[in-house]
C-alpha cells in the first residue's frame, strides 16, 4: 500500500509540473450573410488545426452591429460595408488594431433560371419587363445601399422605386428571385453563384467603372470579448493564403495588399 501511495505521489507531483494545455476556446463570429458558404468552409479546416469551436451569427451587418453595441456576446465582426464598423469603432467597440478591411465583391442583376427576361443594361430594370424588383433593405443594409447608390449613378433610382422589394437581407432577396416572388434582384455576385436557382442577367462594373459601388468588406475583434487571444487568432487565420484562396473561390475579390 506505501509503494502504491509512492508512486500516486510521484504521478501527481509529475503532471503538476506539465504545463498546462489551453482547453478550446469557443469563438462566437457575427458575419454578413453574404459570407455564410465560405466561412463555413474556412471554420471548418480551422477547427480541425486548432481544437476551437467557431460559432456564427449570420445577418444583415446592420442588425448585426445594433445586437453588438446592445451588448451580445460576439468575439469577431465580418461586416459587409465600413460605415457599421465605423459606428461601432466610435462607440469604442473594436479592440484597437484589430480593424482590417479584407475582401471586396460586385454586384449582379439575377433572375430565376427558367425566366426568358433578359436585361441589357441597367435601363432595362425601369420597364415594364421587371415588374418586382427585389433588394436587402437599402436604407440600412450594405447590399441594398450598395444596389442603391448604383441605381441612384444609373438615374434610376426614382424609376424604379415603386417595383422594389425590400428584404431583410441580401440572401432573402435572392430567395425572393429563385421563388419567383421578383422578376429579378440585386445581388452580391457571391451569392448568385452558389444558387441553381437564378442567373446572372446583367453585372455590375467594379468600383470605379460605369458607376460600380466600392464594396469593401471589414473584420475586427470586439472589444468587450472574453476570448481576445483565440479570436485574434482566428482573424489572423481569415487574413491567411488558405483562408483567402477559399474566398477567392466562392468569387470574393482580395484587395491586391491582401494578398
Amino acid at each position: 500500500m506505501k509503494v502504491r501511495n509512492l508512486i500516486l505521489l510521484v504521478l501527481t507531483v509529475l503532471l503538476a509540473a506539465l504545463p498546462a494545455t489551453a482547453a478550446p476556446a469557443e469563438i462566437t463570429v457575427f458575419a454578413a450573410a453574404s459570407l455564410t458558404d465560405a466561412l463555413q468552409e474556412i471554420a471548418a479546416a480551422y477547427e480541425k488545426i486548432t481544437g476551437d469551436k467557431v460559432v456564427f451569427n449570420f445577418a444583415a451587418s446592420s442588425a448585426l452591429a445594433r445586437q453588438i453595441q446592445e451588448g451580445a456576446p460576439a468575439d469577431l465582426f465580418f461586416s459587409a460595408d465600413e460605415a457599421k464598423m465605423d459606428d461601432l469603432e466610435k462607440r469604442g467597440l473594436v479592440a484597437k488594431g484589430t480593424r482590417r478591411s479584407l475582401l471586396s465583391n460586385t454586384l449582379v442583376v439575377v433572375v430565376p433560371a427558367d425566366s426568358s427576361l433578359t436585361i441589357a443594361s441597367p435601363a432595362d430594370l425601369a420597364t415594364s419587363k421587371v415588374r418586382a424588383l427585389a433588394l436587402a433593405e437599402p436604407q440600412s443594409v450594405p447590399a441594398g445601399i450598395y444596389a442603391k447608390e448604383w441605381l441612384k449613378s444609373q438615374k434610376l433610382w426614382s424609376r424604379v422605386i415603386d417595383k422594389v422589394i425590400p428584404t431583410e437581407n441580401v440572401r432573402a432577396a435572392l430567395a425572393a428571385v429563385e421563388s419567383g416572388n421578383a422578376d429579378a434582384g440585386i445581388v452580391y455576385r457571391t451569392d448568385a453563384r452558389i444558387s441553381k436557382k437564378v442567373r446572372i442577367a446583367y453585372e455590375v462594373s467594379a468600383a470605379g467603372a460605369a458607376g460600380g459601388p466600392k464594396i469593401s468588406y471589414p473584420l475586427a475583434v470586439i472589444a468587450e470579448s472574453k476570448r481576445q487571444e483565440a479570436a485574434r487568432k482566428l482573424l489572423e487565420y481569415l487574413e491567411s493564403p488558405p483562408a483567402l484562396e477559399v474566398f477567392r473561390r466562392y468569387g470574393f475579390l482580395v484587395p491586391q495588399g491582401n494578398r
